[in-house]
C-alpha cells in the first residue's frame, strides 16, 4: 500500500484512537485488505496498541488480512439458507473454482467467503457477488454467475 494513500485516510484522525474502526473500513475499501504494515502505521498513528488493531481487524468479517480476489462471492449459511441448500452451493463453488471458502484463486480473479447471515433471510439462498444480491441461489445459478464474471474478466483483460 502506498504511504501517500495511507496519509490521506489518517490525515484528520491521527491521535484519535476512537477512529479505528473507521480507518480500517477506509483502508479495506481503497485497498481490499488490511496489510501487516498498514495495522502497524494505524497502530502508531491513533495510539492504539497493535494487538488491539489486530483484535479489531481479525475480529469483523468484513476485513481481510489478505488480498482478496476481484470477485468477491460471499455464501450466505445461515440458517434459513442452510436448510434451502446453502451446503450444496458451497460445494459447487468450492469445485467449479477449486479453491475452500476464505480463500483466493490462484490467478487473483475470485475468493470465496462465507457468512452466517446476511440479513434476506426471505430471498433464502442468498449470494453476494461484489455487494450485489443474487436470491434464490442453487448450483445452477452459482455455476451461470461464476462464467459470467470469467467472461467480463477475460473481456476486460483483452480490451487492455
Amino acid at each position: 500500500m502506498q504511504n501517500t494513500n495511507l496519509d490521506s485516510i489518517l490525515e484528520s484522525r491521527r491521535s484519535q484512537p476512537h477512529q479505528l474502526i473507521e480507518v480500517l473500513q477506509d483502508i479495506q475499501e481503497q485497498h481490499g485488505y488490511i496489510s501487516e504494515e498498514t495495522m502497524a502505521t494505524v497502530s502508531e498513528e491513533l495510539g492504539v496498541p497493535l494487538m488491539d488493531v489486530y483484535s479489531v481487524a481479525s475480529f469483523y468479517k468484513s476485513f481481510s488480512l489478505k488480498p482478496r480476489g476481484k470477485n468477491v462471492i460471499t455464501i450466505c449459511t445461515g440458517t434459513a439458507c442452510h436448510v434451502r441448500g446453502a451446503k450444496l452451493i458451497v460445494n459447487q463453488a468450492n469445485a467449479q473454482l477449486d479453491v475452500a471458502p476464505g480463500e483466493t484463486t490462484d490467478d487473483g480473479q475470485f475468493t470465496i467467503e462465507h457468512v452466517n447471515c446476511v440479513g434476506a433471510c426471505a430471498l433464502a439462498p442468498v449470494v453476494t457477488e461484489n455487494g450485489s444480491y443474487h436470491h434464490h441461489m442453487d448450483s445452477g445459478k452459482l455455476r451461470k454467475l461464476i462464467k459470467s464474471l470469467e467472461s467480463k474478466d477475460t473481456e476486460e483483460n483483452s480490451n487492455d
